[in-house]
């Protein structure tokens, strides 16, 4: 836990300490019931999982399906608005700001939500959608829209995004 909460202070510069960050920071509860959910989620209490997940959303304005795989030292900075998909997978020494959407285009329940590569940067209300992969270091500008794969190392911007870089 402690290493979790030192992403947060490494990440963010208005953090005064890892007091303030656990107890005060939407994003570290939204993981830590997440945690709570997926671990029911995967031992079939469906029901459970879904309302610890409902609380998570009461509580931080963060939707995390109890589904959604989440890295290690993830780090949800604001947090209100955010929603990840039941098939979402987030690597580890991930930022996602306010407003991003890991989110499906199907409703068929097969893979339907995006792969999140490690040290991945989501900007504020970046829509990430679709079975895709984002590749490690890669960077979604705020409010982009990504339809369609993005490499490693590489920066996509703007509705449609298209790759910078």
């Amino acid at each position: 836990m402690f290493d979790f909460l030192q992403a947060y202070k490494r990440y963010d510069p208005a953090s005064k300490s890892l007091i303030e960050i656990a107890l005060l920071y939407p994003g570290p509860k939204a993981i830590l019931l997440h945690r709570i959910a997926h671990y029911l989620y995967s031992q079939k209490l469906y029901f459970l999982a879904r309302f610890v997940s409902e609380i998570n959303r009461w509580l931080t304005a963060i939707e995390i399906h109890p589904g959604a795989k989440i890295g290690e030292r993830l780090v949800i900075d604001h947090g209100a608005g955010i929603v990840i998909g039941e098939t979402a997978e987030v690597g580890n020494d991930c930022i996602l700001f306010h407003g991003v959407t890991l989110g499906g285009i199907n409703f068929e329940p097969v893979k339907r939500h995006p792969i999140i590569g490690d040290h991945v940067l989501l900007g504020t209300g970046a829509k990430i959608l679709g079975p895709i992969s984002v590749g490690n270091g890669a960077k979604v500008g705020a409010n982009a829209v990504l339809t369609h794969d993005l490499q490693a190392g590489k920066t996509a911007v703007g509705i449609p995004a298209r790759v910078m870089n």
